[in-house]
């Protein structure tokens, strides 16, 4: 810590132009970031979907497998669209809008979905 009760190096008296009030950033980071979560959620949820299409066609198919299998592939659709309506949103402008409620919780509901399909799944 600096004399000034900063941290060392960054001069602690807001000589740099940022403060612990009004920071400066880079807007472009962080939405960087976000858009790159999503694609590795995307990617996950992908995998996660081509892991059911197998389960369900391992041994056999049966018509519970193929419900199930249907209603997996059902909502990883619907995430990708999620993502990619998010994604686009990113790519848009330098300071995205929040990610809406409804949106939030269509991810939230399509990737437990798919994680209770998996389960069905396997036992």
């Amino acid at each position: 810590m600096g004399a000034a009760g900063g941290v060392a190096g960054t001069g602690g008296d807001g000589a740099d132009g940022a403060d612990a009030a009004g920071a400066v950033r880079d807007p472009g980071l962080q939405p960087e970031r976000t858009r790159l979560a999503w694609r590795r959620t995307t990617l996950s949820s992908t995998v996660a979907a081509v892991l059911a299409v197998k389960a369900a066609l391992h041994g056999g198919v049966s018509a519970a497998g193929a419900v199930v299998c249907g209603l997996c592939c059902a909502l990883w659709l619907g995430f990708l669209l999620v993502a990619q309506f998010r994604i686009h949103c990113l790519a848009r402008t330098v300071t995205p809008p929040a990610l809406p409620p409804r949106l939030a919780t269509a991810a939230v509901l399509c990737t437990a979905g798919v994680a209770v399909c998996a389960v069905a799944l396997i036992v």
